[in-house]
């Protein structure tokens, strides 16, 4: 495979990227050159070119225009355009022509062509769809940043930003025209892309970028760093709360400033220690990033934070796992405060270093937090939640302990190898040309739940994985309370047979796999089925105050289903019925494992979502088998007569009346899905014999 990647933003180079340099010189060339390295490490790509962008400048003389070279293992190409100069990510979509015109050339004189292109950034999706457009390369796009949710964040400023609105509508070309949109997390899947027109939730795949965190886990701190941290303090032996970040307006830095200068304890019992990239004068800096630094200042002036604030003007990149080690042996936190942060990367450095975190519950954070349980997540907007969050870790040495501990599952989670994997079968199995012969007929339909049925035992999904490639004739799906990239994700990660079917968010939503075997489409007409008569507004208004209910982060909640945390009563059910049916509304209620409560469209649920994808496929009801472990799985198992309960089952689902037709399996997870089709299909046979 040849992998052409297109990268126009910031000053790129192969080894010792000046991260901070500027404005556009960030995360996203950490993460292409590391999934660089790893893609041609191992594994299909035979070939991964970078096109970047060249210009002359003071920035330094690599980065003027020149033809392939190769640099650290992996060729880079640097294309001149109209502008000889450095442009910041705003202006470059002057450049998309001139930039796609030579590129194009420059495939066009090649032996071979690429089979793909990946496009980083909005600009480069531009410049991939002229190249489709002329030679038939199709693309894929990762955004890594989105100016609809800086212009959400920013408000009624975001109308004076120069560009802004342009950059928007070139997102949503370049997320309507991708092949497949790769995603660094739910909260940029789910959230972030949902804010445009052209999302379409089955086109994106997340892929969490892997790190290589080995470096940082033996990581000690140096002399070097001691001394230029340790002049501006005067106790450098306390806790440290540490950030480090590119001095822009979206890291939300000063925020961190004002909850630490507001907070007397946290001034107390710990330091402030903020690495903002690199700047030899203030004054050469652009200005936004010169601005954050100006307001940071002010801010330690005005809370007269001399001697425990350390702010350092600059630090090698070879000198991060030391600042992390620093803050580490002092016991103090990482904090990451950013109003959206789309992945984390630093947030996994600090955690394999042994750091808690303390970080944004915007974007990616959330997803390793709840992978790795080492820290805690905080509405950046609000300075007391980002101080409180802090102190509860120091006075507690044991959650401390416990935080730190836990770092350790970022460096075997989080791991490039794995990431690349999981690359390569996306690319393949978009490129692979597959043949139009007549699908196999489908005389039976498996849908089984994920959390506790399918999953749940590593062992159990690999027999499921074998027996599953052996059913010809068998739809394979799943049916579950997770949105559609959560379950994928959690599919993905325990290596489960990819479903033909997905029904998600309790039954709300279904999607079926696209002929390319990577994509999915959303069902057009079960969603106008569960629409018709949901009022989403009025059901929020109605149980809004209602006690014994919390809502569940914005991450869990979808168009057509509210998620609430329940206080564990068995009356709370019918309270909420009571709440709706009096403010004239019918729903579908669902409370499982005793703390979660769903609510539906009244046609909205498991089993009839379940019923509806059975007469879709024309089958009828004995040629579909249902598997479920809990309370959220009660209407498809009442639904369907073959119905599983595994062995592991919760919320007295084995005692259920509405439930006695199902097959109570003897072995737990997917190994009881197995054994309850098996029944079934063995019952099936006996009856069929005993009527001859």
């Amino acid at each position: 495979m040849f992998l052409l990647h297109v990268a126009l933003q910031g000053c790129l180079r192969a080894d010792n990227v000046e991260y901070g340099l500027t404005a556009d010189t960030g995360g996203h060339i950490r993460y292409l050159l590391d999934l660089v390295k790893a893609s041609t490490a191992d594994g299909p790509v035979r070939r991964s070119v970078i096109a970047t962008r060249g210009f002359e400048s003071e920035l330094g003389a690599e980065y003027a225009p020149a033809p392939l070279r190769v640099e650290a293992g992996f060729e880079i190409l640097r294309i001149g355009t109209e502008t000889p100069f450095y442009l910041a990510k705003e202006e470059l979509w002057r450049e998309v022509e001139s930039f796609a015109d030579r590129l194009v050339a420059w495939i066009e004189a090649q032996d071979e062509r690429p089979d793909l292109l990946h496009a980083h950034y909005a600009d480069a999706a531009s410049v991939a769809a002229i190249v489709e457009d002329r030679l038939g390369i199709p693309f894929v796009f990762t955004a890594h940043s989105l100016g609809r949710v800086k212009a959400d964040v920013m408000g009624e400023k975001a109308a004076k930003v120069p560009h802004l609105g342009r950059r928007i509508a070139i997102e949503e070309a370049a997320i309507a025209r991708a092949s497949l949109v790769i995603a660094s997390s739910r909260d940029e899947a789910e959230v972030q892309y949902a804010g445009y027109e052209a999302y379409d939730p089955g086109r994106i795949r997340i892929l969490p970028p892997g790190s290589d965190l080995s470096r940082f886990g033996a990581a000690r701190a140096c002399p070097e760093v001691e001394a230029s941290i340790g002049r501006f303090l005067a106790d450098p032996g306390k806790p440290v709360l540490l950030a480090l970040a590119r001095p822009v307006a979206k890291k939300n830095l000063c925020a961190l400033v004002r909850a630490y200068g507001e907070s007397p304890e946290l001034r107390e019992r710990a330091n402030l220690v903020i690495m903002a990239g690199n700047r030899q004068d203030l004054a050469a800096l652009d200005a936004e990033m010169a601005g954050e630094i100006r307001d940071i200042l002010c801010l330690i002036d005005r809370y007269d934070l001399y001697g425990h604030v350390a702010y350092p003007k600059t630090h090698r990149p070879d000198d991060v796992a030391a600042i992390y080690a620093y803050a580490r042996d002092r016991r103090g936190i990482f904090v990451n405060p950013a109003l959206n942060e789309p992945f984390g990367l630093t947030l996994l450095e600090a955690s394999a270093v042994g750091l808690p975190l303390v970080a944004t519950d915007s974007g990616g954070p959330n997803d390793i937090i709840e992978m790795c349980g080492n820290g805690e997540l905080v509405d950046p907007n609000s300075t007391f939640a980002i101080a409180d969050a802090a102190l509860r870790i120091l006075r507690d040495t044991a959650l401390w302990d416990r935080y730190s501990a836990a770092g350790a599952k970022a460096v075997a989670s989080y791991d490039w190898s794995r990431h690349a994997a999981r690359y390569h079968e996306l690319l393949a199995s978009l490129l692979a040309r597959r043949e139009q012969a007549t699908p196999p007929p489908v005389d039976q339909i498996l849908i089984c739940d994920i959390d506790n049925t399918l999953v749940g035992c590593d062992v159990g999904v690999r027999r499921f994985t074998e027996w599953r490639s052996e059913q010809e004739g068998m739809v394979f799906g799943v049916a579950t309370g997770r949105s559609f990239h959560s379950a994928m994700s959690i599919l993905e990660q325990r290596d489960a047979p990819r479903p033909q079917v997905m029904i998600t968010s309790v039954g709300s939503e279904v999607y079926h796999l696209d002929a390319n075997g990577t994509t999915y489409t959303a069902d057009p007409d079960w969603r106008a089925i569960v629409q018709r008569g949901w009022n989403r507004g009025a059901v929020l208004r109605a149980l809004k105050g209602l006690p014994g209910l919390v809502p569940q982060a914005a991450l869990e909640q979808r168009a057509f289903k509210l998620s609430y945390f329940s206080d564990g009563d068995r009356e709370v059910t019918s309270r909420v019925r009571a709440r709706l049916e009096a403010a004239g509304l019918r729903c579908s209620v669902i409370h499982s494992h005793g703390r979660y409560l769903d609510i539906l469209p009244v046609r909205a649920s498991k089993g009839t979502a379940v019923e509806f994808v059975r007469q879709r496929y024309g089958l009828p009801e004995n040629a579909v088998f249902v598997a479920g472990d809990s309370g959220n799985d009660i209407e498809m198992l009442r639904t369907i007569p073959q119905a599983i309960i595994v062995a592991n089952f919760s919320d007295d689902l084995a005692s259920l009346p509405a439930l006695s037709h199902s097959y109570v399996a003897q072995a737990t997870h997917a190994r009881g899905v197995i054994e309850g089709v098996l029944h079934f299909r063995s019952k099936a046979r006996l009856a069929w014999q005993s009527a001859r």
